[in-house]
């Protein structure tokens, strides 16, 4: 017998009004009524943003400066990309909760002027990455017009590249977050497919002699390199997990948002890194490349270049494109008194005088960009323990409150700084820094905490001490300094 009880509609992934159209809506909270989605669009926001060449260099390190054989690194490769990205879905269960960006619910956390410090930490990441994945499209788009018209790399036409890629990123950014999530969808299908086809040919290429005949790594190599992966991946994307869950309704388990993008991010990290790791095993020159797209291409037939050059810009463009939109929400959260789309196009003007000067003035591509992985994955990782925390003891969020950032206000706290989780972040950079090592060659070294070449620090597990100290700290301050009744915290500050 089948029942006549009407039967709860289920959520559309994207409203098909929306796509296309550009999203009005800055950092305010979203209302319920406007709730929409599903918990495997994290399955292809995180799958979209990891399909990029970016991937092969990671697998790289691990077998060139970590000494690990192939199938060491394909562990690692599983567990530091999978892990860090259940942590991002993890705390995307924020933006689901509250409604908002994840650096304008940070606010009710840090307060509202303690809460610039991790959000210009945020900023200065996502514009490091989009800097990073612009000046890789850019050499794509050269090795692809040489290889189709002869065009060979001069000043004018490296401007013109970057311009071409900026242009792409600006469109689908600035039209916003429905678009972007169809977009991910439909785009993962395309260059999924294409990079399937280059991986085939990129195996071809492997010395199996060398890769079974590579010596075993060390455990304490094996730790290290998931702290690689894990910072070069979802510790990177941890203060944007919100921003995409957001539009999801609060009915949505969260347990599904975790799965989600664990397995998003997770599938073609693992397959990318992994074959990073296999070709280097067989030749460490991917390693040592100042151009990974060149290092990569001259491994291929000649009749495999324009596949390929098309799957590493497309690629890059989904990551890139996901970053753009982070960072003009941050943008928005640090003050800036802009439209969500003029914020996005200051942070891609910004991003374009980055890659200028990394393909004009800057001699080294990997220096800058392990450099900047470490350096960053210290304050990153702070701020994710104590927000995670936060979220883990119960947090909800007040969608007036997030906006007021005038004295008073709930999230207002001791002149604008709830000091417990500033403290327990800026403790956890502090003891992060003293077991990091900040350089960009062996000879080039930029700061040496005093514990950085301990076991710790060697085994580069400065983000996990940072990441226990800060969680650690700031539930002890919270159990020390109770919060107070919220409108007992304005009383006095009114009074």
């Amino acid at each position: 017998m089948v029942s006549s009880a009407p039967q709860p509609e289920l959520p559309q992934e994207v409203p098909a009004d929306r796509v296309g159209a550009v999203e009005t809506r800055g950092i305010e909270p979203v209302p319920d009524g406007e709730r929409h989605g599903r918990a495997r669009q994290m399955f292809w926001t995180w799958f979209a943003a990891n399909i990029s060449i970016l991937g092969l260099p990671l697998g790289a390190t691990l077998v060139a400066f970590h000494a690990l054989n192939f199938w060491q690194a394909a562990v690692v490769a599983a567990i530091g990309s999978a892990g860090s990205f259940a942590l991002v879905g993890g705390l995307s269960i924020a933006g689901k909760r509250g409604g908002a960006p994840a650096m304008t619910l940070s606010r009710a956390v840090f307060g509202t002027r303690g809460n610039l410090g991790p959000t210009l930490i945020t900023w200065f990441s996502r514009v490091g990455w989009e800097t990073i994945n612009t000046t890789t499209a850019a050499y794509a788009l050269l090795a692809l017009l040489a290889a189709a018209f002869g065009w060979h790399q001069n000043t004018p036409l490296t401007v013109v590249c970057l311009l071409v890629f900026i242009g792409c990123t600006l469109l689908i950014s600035g039209l916003g977050h429905a678009t972007i999530m169809w977009i991910n969808r439909w785009a993962t299908y395309v260059f999924g497919v294409l990079n399937l086809v280059v991986m085939g040919f990129l195996v071809a290429t492997v010395d199996w002699h060398k890769v079974l005949h590579s010596g075993t790594g060390s455990v304490a190599g094996m730790i290290g390199g998931v702290g690689v992966i894990a910072a070069g991946t979802g510790i990177g994307w941890a203060n944007a997990g919100a921003d995409y869950a957001r539009y999801l309704p609060r009915r949505i388990p969260g347990g599904r948002l975790v799965v989600a993008s664990a397995a998003g991010a997770g599938i073609p990290l693992v397959l990318l890194i992994s074959l990073g790791a296999l070709l280097t095993a067989g030749d460490p020159t991917l390693a040592t490349a100042a151009d990974p797209v060149a290092a990569i291409h001259a491994m291929l037939p000649g009749w495999m270049a324009v596949p390929y050059l098309i799957a590493a810009f497309g690629g890059l463009l989904l990551s890139n494109h996901l970053s753009v939109y982070s960072a003009g929400l941050t943008l928005v959260t640090l003050g800036i008194r802009a439209r969500r789309t003029v914020a996005v196009g200051i942070d891609v003007v910004i991003t374009l005088a980055g890659g200028i000067y990394f393909m004009l003035i800057a001699g080294s591509f990997y220096g800058p960009f392990t450099t900047f992985l470490t350096v960053l994955a210290v304050p990153i990782t702070a701020w994710v323990a104590v927000f995670g925390a936060d979220l883990v003891i119960g947090r909800r969020y007040d969608p007036k409150a997030l906006m007021d950032t005038r004295p008073g206000g709930r999230y207002w706290y001791q002149g604008g700084v709830n000091w417990r989780a500033v403290g327990a972040w800026a403790v956890g950079i502090v003891v992060g820094l003293l077991l990091t090592e900040v350089k960009t060659s062996d000879t080039d070294v930029w700061f040496s905490g005093p514990f950085s070449h301990s076991w710790l620090g060697s085994s580069g597990l400065g983000w996990a001490v940072t990441f226990v100290v800060s969680a650690a700290l700031y539930l002890l301050l919270r159990r020390l300094f109770p919060e107070r009744a919220e409108s007992e915290a304005v009383e006095e500050v009114a009074a």
